[in-house]
């Protein structure tokens, strides 16, 4: 099974936290969703997991979740 390409989310040029930006980008309905989402190990930030829902996110970070990825973009 090949990955696809991330979907692009602007964000703006000051970045993001993980927990807001799974709901902004759609992958998520709600904070409480995403909050374990994160906490259960589900969530990857390039590649690596993390656990952490405050992790601020950098523009060209790729997040994933569930065979989908996210790239943040500016």
């Amino acid at each position: 099974m090949t990955a696809s390409a991330p979907l692009d989310v602007p964000v703006g040029s000051d970045g993001i936290r993980l927990g807001s930006f799974l709901k902004f980008a759609g992958a998520l309905d709600s904070g409480g969703d995403a909050k374990e989402a994160i906490i259960d190990g589900y969530v990857k930030v390039n590649g690596e997991v993390e656990r952490r829902r405050g992790r601020q996110l950098r523009i060209g970070d790729v997040v994933s979740l569930e065979g989908r990825s996210f790239r943040v973009q500016a």
